[in-house]
């Protein structure tokens, strides 16, 4: 809840991604640590920690961009 983290249902679980918030340009670095059954259309379920950095917290929700910056697992950049 207090770390930088997220919940991604398809990027394993070590990668780190950047999501930017497209409604307030904000934007936080999150290590992908959970799968989860998303609600459809959505893309990512970050931490309160990375939804508070954001401005999330009240929306809820908000349209975002994501960036893989690095692949965790036996998908690691060399």
């Amino acid at each position: 809840m207090n770390a930088m983290t997220a919940c991604h249902p398809t990027l394993p679980f070590g990668s780190k991604v950047r999501v930017v918030n497209l409604d307030n340009h904000r934007s936080v670095v999150v290590r992908i640590t959970d799968r989860g059954d998303l609600i459809k259309g959505r893309v990512i379920d970050l931490s309160y920690a990375a939804a508070k950095q954001l401005a999330l917290l009240k929306p809820g929700i908000a349209p975002v961009d994501v960036e893989v910056l690095s692949l965790g697992g036996s998908h690691r950049k060399k």
